[in-house]
C-alpha cells in the first residue's frame, strides 16, 4: 500500500534526476507497469469505499471538493491525483489515506452482511439485557 506509493514517487524522482538513463536501462515498461497498477489500486478502493458507504460519485466529489468529472477519471484510471487530493478523498471516505492503496479488498456485499449481522447480534444481546433489567426491577 504505502510502498506502492512510496515507489511511485521515488521513480518518478528518479527519471526526472536520469532522464537518459530510465530511457537507456528499459525502465519505461516497469514504471508504466506500476503506474497502472496503482491507478487499478486506486480506482477499485475508491470504488468500493464509496459503494459501501452509499455514496454517488457527485456526493464524494463535493466531499472531496474536486469535480465529479475529474473522480470519475481516477474511478476510471485515467487521472492520478495529488497527494492533496488523495487526502480529501480519503477524509470523505472516512478512512487513512493509505487505505486508498491497499491491496485487500473486501466485496461490499460481504462487508453489508457481516454489518447487518453484527448489528442484529447486537440488538438481540441488548433486547436480553434489557429483559433482564425489567425482570429484576419489576418483581
Amino acid at each position: 500500500m504505502v510502498l506502492y506509493y512510496t515507489e511511485y514517487c521515488s521513480f518518478i524522482h528518479y527519471c526526472q534526476v536520469q532522464p537518459s538513463t530510465y530511457n537507456k536501462i528499459g525502465l519505461n515498461n516497469r514504471f508504466l507497469t506500476m503506474k497502472a497498477k496503482l491507478r487499478h489500486i486506486l480506482a477499485t478502493n475508491i470504488k468500493n469505499h464509496r459503494n459501501l458507504l452509499g455514496i454517488p460519485q457527485a456526493k464524494l466529489a463535493e466531499m472531496a471538493n474536486i469535480s465529479t468529472g475529474y473522480l470519475a477519471m481516477i474511478e476510471l484510471e485515467k487521472n492520478f491525483p495529488s497527494d492533496e487530493v488523495l487526502e480529501r478523498i480519503a477524509h470523505a471516505l472516512k478512512i487513512d489515506p493509505t487505505e486508498l492503496f491497499s491491496k485487500t479488498c473486501y466485496p461490499v456485499e460481504a462487508v453489508r452482511t457481516l454489518h447487518q449481522s453484527v448489528l442484529e447480534g447486537f440488538d438481540q444481546v441488548v433486547k436480553a439485557q434489557i429483559t433482564k433489567f425489567e425482570a429484576k426491577y419489576r418483581g
